[in-house]
């Protein structure tokens, strides 16, 4: 019997990415104060004690980034809901302004789909 070896998951990994999203304001609530590169909880790559790729990342502020981690305000639906409208709007902000990383795949609306 022959296993199927599923290809190991490459990680994207950008420093530069998750400073120029920490210096966004909150991309949730507006608050430009103590912004966070928030990771998605809902796929890419994410495993046990590894976060998910750095571009499927969310500009949020302390407080945002708690209620959709692990706040009980709302649903796990609307935490996802609420993230990925977050991390939409973080991408369009940098690609627009032309400072999104060469170096690091734009995420996929397939992507966003498979987090969903």
């Amino acid at each position: 019997m022959e296993f199927c070896k599923l290809p190991k998951h490459q990680y994207i990994r950008s420093k530069k990415l998750l400073r120029l999203v920490a210096e966004l304001p909150c991309q949730f609530c507006g608050n430009p104060h103590m912004v966070q590169a928030a990771h998605t909880n809902w796929g890419g790559g994410k495993g046990r004690g590894i976060k998910a790729d750095d571009n499927l990342i969310a500009a949020l502020c302390m407080s945002c980034h708690y209620d959709i981690d692990q706040g009980a305000k709302w649903s796990k639906r609307e935490r996802q809901q609420a993230w990925v409208l977050a991390h939409m709007k973080t991408v369009r902000a940098l690609t627009e302004a032309g400072t999104w990383p060469v170096d690091v795949p734009v995420p996929t609306d397939a992507q966003l789909e498979r987090l969903l």
